[in-house]
C-alpha cells in the first residue's frame, strides 16, 4: 500500500498523488488531514509539479489513517524563492528531522521509518520556516524493527502537551535511516515484572520478527517497594529479564541488555551518586551470563553527567523555571527524567553503544 500527497494551491495533484490544500482538515471520513488548517498557507513558486507549490504547517500536525505496522515515508521540502528549515516529529513525538535546511531554488527529499500503532501516522511541523511539497507513505514488510521494552525514562512523550518531557527511546529514529523502524512499548512506571504481567511483553513477541532487536531497560521502577512492581536485583531482577532475553531469542531476534541510565544526584564533591546499586551489576552479570550484548548506559551516562556537572546537566533532565515551559507553568525540577535536548544526548548514548557492539545489521542503516 502507497499513498501520495500533493501539497499546494496550484492546479489538479500530479499523478498518482491525491491534492491537500490548506483548507484540509482532517475527518475520519476523509482519513487525513491538518489538525488545525488555521495554522496552514500555500503558496505557488511555479508550475513544476510537486515542487512549484507548497504548505507552510506553522506548529500543527498532518494526520494519515493507515493500518498498524511499518512504514517508509518520504517527504519532498523546499521552496524556489526562499531558504526553509523544517522540523519533523511523528507518532510519539518522535524526532526524525531537526531543522532539516533547503537554500532557495532547492528541493529535497528525506526518507524515514516510522512504527505504526493505534491506526494512524501523524506528522508534526515545527522550524522556523517549514515546508511541504509532498508526501509518501508506503507499507513495509522489510525493515528492521528496533523494539523497546522500559520505563518512563525510555518512553515517548505521546503528544505535543507533554514537551519538554522526552524517553531517550523517543529520539532513537532520529539515528536511524529509513531501513530501521523503532517500536518504542516502553511505559512510564513500570518495572521488568509489573512490564511482563501487563502483557506488554507478549504484545512485543506477537510483533518481533527474525532479526529485529529487542532493547530492554529496567532497574527504576524494579527499586519501588510496592508488590507490583519490586524485583529483587539478586533473584527475580535477572529471572525477569531472562524473559524478555529467552522470547526474543525464540523468534530469532536479537536481545540487547541496557543498564539504566543515571539520575542526576551529585555528592558535595560534584561527584554522581549511584541511586541504582546492585541493579547494575545484575544487568551485566546476566549479560556475561547469557552471552548478551550489553549497552553500559549507566556508565556513559555517569560520564557524560559527572563532566557536565550539576549545573549544566539542568539542561539535560526535566528542570524549568516558572513560566519557562507552557506545560509546566509553575516550574518543574526533575532529576529522573529528560527534557528533549537531553533524551536526544542519550540517545546518542545508545547509538555509540552500538556501533561499540558491533551490531552491523543496525549500524549499516544509522544515518
Amino acid at each position: 500500500m502507497t499513498l501520495r500527497f500533493d501539497f499546494g494551491p496550484f492546479g489538479d495533484a500530479a499523478a498518482g498523488y491525491t491534492k491537500v490544500s490548506s483548507s484540509d482538515t482532517y475527518t475520519s471520513e476523509q482519513g487525513y488531514g491538518f489538525v488545525d488548517s488555521s495554522r496552514v498557507t500555500g503558496h505557488i513558486r511555479g508550475k513544476k509539479p510537486l515542487s512549484g507549490d507548497f504548505i507552510i504547517p506553522f506548529d500543527t500536525a498532518f494526520l494519515v489513517d493507515v493500518e498498524d505496522g511499518n512504514y517508509i515515508v518520504s517527504v519532498l521540502i523546499g521552496d524556489e524563492e526562499a531558504p526553509t528549515c523544517t522540523t519533523l516529529k511523528t507518532n510519539g513525538e518522535r524526532l526524525v528531522l531537526k531543522n532539516f535546511s533547503t537554500v532557495a531554488g532547492q528541493t529535497a527529499r528525506q526518507m524515514f521509518g516510522v512504527n505504526v500503532r493505534g491506526g494512524q501516522i501523524k506528522l508534526r511541523f515545527g522550524g522556523a520556516a517549514p515546508r511541504i511539497n509532498a508526501l509518501e507513505i508506503m507499507r513495509s514488510d522489510e525493515q528492521i524493527t528496533l523494539f523497546l521494552a522500559g520505563d518512563s525514562t525510555v518512553t515517548e512523550a505521546g503528544d505535543e502537551k507533554g514537551f519538554p518531557f522526552s524517553g531517550w527511546g523517543q529520539m532513537l529514529q532520529f539515528y536511524f535511516k529509513h531501513d530501521v523502524a523503532v517500536a518504542n512499548h516502553a511505559v512510564g512506571g513500570r518495572s521488568s515484572k509489573s512490564f511482563i504481567e501487563e502483557g506488554r511483553l507478549d504484545t512485543i513477541m506477537e510483533e518481533i520478527k527474525e532479526g529485529d532487536y529487542l532493547f530492554i531497560q529496567f532497574g527504576h521502577n524494579d527499586q519501588k517497594w510496592d508488590e507490583a512492581r519490586h524485583t529483587d536485583p539478586h533473584t527475580t531482577y535477572p529471572e525477569y529479564l531472562r524473559q524478555y532475553i529467552a522470547g526474543a531469542r525464540a523468534k530469532q531476534a536479537i536481545p540487547v541488555l541496557i543498564t539504566s541510565v543515571h539520575r542526576r544526584y551529585y555528592d558535595a564533591g560534584g561527584q554522581l551518586t549511584d541511586t541504582h546499586g546492585d541493579y547494575l551489576e545484575a544487568v551485566r552479570q546476566l549479560a556475561a551470563e547469557e552471552e548478551v550484548p550489553l549497552i553500559d548506559l549507566a556508565g556513559k551516562s555517569k560520564h557524560l553527567f559527572e563532566e557536565a556537572g550539576p549545573e549544566e546537566t539542568k539542561s539535560i533532565f526535566l528542570w524549568g523555571a516558572p513560566g519557562e515551559w507552557m506545560n509546566h507553568p509553575g516550574g518543574i525540577i526533575d532529576n529522573t527524567h529528560f527534557q528533549e535536548r537531553g533524551s536526544l544526548r542519550i540517545a546518542e548514548l545508545v547509538v555509540q553503544g552500538i556501533r561499540e557492539l558491533g551490531l552491523q545489521k543496525l549500524i549499516m542503516f544509522l544515518k
